[in-house]
Formats: C-alpha cells, sequence, structure tokens
C-alpha cells in the first residue's frame, strides 16, 4: 500500500478514520490541523486511489533528542488484515531514520494483540509498562526498537 506524508487536505479523512478506527482516545480535528504543520510530527497515510485514506501513523519527534515516538497508527476497520499498519509502520520508521533518529518508541493497549502482534514481528522489545495509561483505564505496554541511521 502506498504510503505518503499527509497534507492539510487530507484533514477531513483524517478525522473520519479515526472516528471508524477508535473508540476512545481519539485524535482531535484541532490536533491533527497542529500535527499537520508542526516540524516536530510527521503524519503519514496509506491512500488508495479507489478507496481513499485506509490508514494513518503518527510520530513526534522531540527537538534534541535522538528517540521518536510513535504516537498512533489507525487502519480503517474494513481494511484490516491488509498490511497497512505493517506498511505504516514501515513507513513511521523510515521517517524517524531521516530525522536522525535512532530509535522508535511506542505504546500499545495490553489486550491489543494484533497490535502487540506486528510490533513485535517488526523487532520491537517490551521495556516497561503503564499502568491506567488509557482513557478508559486500560494498562499499555511500552515497546521500543533501534533504528539503523543511514
Amino acid at each position: 500500500m502506498p504510503v505518503r506524508t499527509a497534507v492539510p487536505a487530507d484533514l477531513d479523512a483524517l478525522v473520519a478514520l479515526e472516528l471508524r478506527a477508535f473508540t476512545g482516545d481519539r485524535l482531535s480535528r484541532a490536533q491533527y490541523r497542529r500535527h499537520l504543520v508542526s516540524p516536530h510530527a510527521a503524519v503519514l497515510v496509506a491512500d488508495a486511489a479507489d478507496e481513499g485514506l485506509l490508514g494513518s501513523a503518527l510520530v513526534f519527534f522531540r527537538k534534541g533528542s535522538t528517540l521518536a515516538r510513535l504516537y498512533s497508527i489507525a487502519t480503517a476497520p474494513a481494511a484490516r488484515g491488509r498490511g497497512i499498519g505493517a506498511d505504516l509502520l514501515a513507513a513511521a520508521e523510515q521517517a524517524a531514520r531521516r530525522r536522525g533518529s535512532r530509535a522508535l518508541r511506542l505504546e500499545v493497549r495490553v489486550d491489543n494483540a494484533a497490535a502487540i502482534g506486528l510490533y513485535e514481528r517488526a523487532g520491537y522489545r517490551r521495556i516497561g509498562l503503564y499502568a491506567g495509561y488509557y482513557q478508559d483505564g486500560a494498562d499499555a505496554w511500552r515497546y521500543e526498537k533501534p533504528l539503523a541511521v543511514p
């Protein structure tokens, strides 16, 4: 699936995808609007010409840090199981490498077996637990992967 950097014209589709993909802990329209133009964020989208946006990823970069954070990967429910999450994850890693990041960190719900499997297959290792991390009180695992910088 082709992955590209999102542009402000993608805002409506990003918000609609967020509503379809998640039941809570959603990014707002204002947050997406800010991240689309931020020098400290990369918003990536899996865009199928005939189906629209099927997935998105949001990566944060902190000034002066070589650690990037994958904040979110969203896949449209109808498109799950097609490798879109893996494509977005690879694109997020590449974006982090281009920015000079030496590692990528993320948090994932402890009950999200599909996402945990994706991250572990991609070489992420569990480095911690955050109790009550999500809006509904669910715990999160923290994962990290070292990145080879070109």
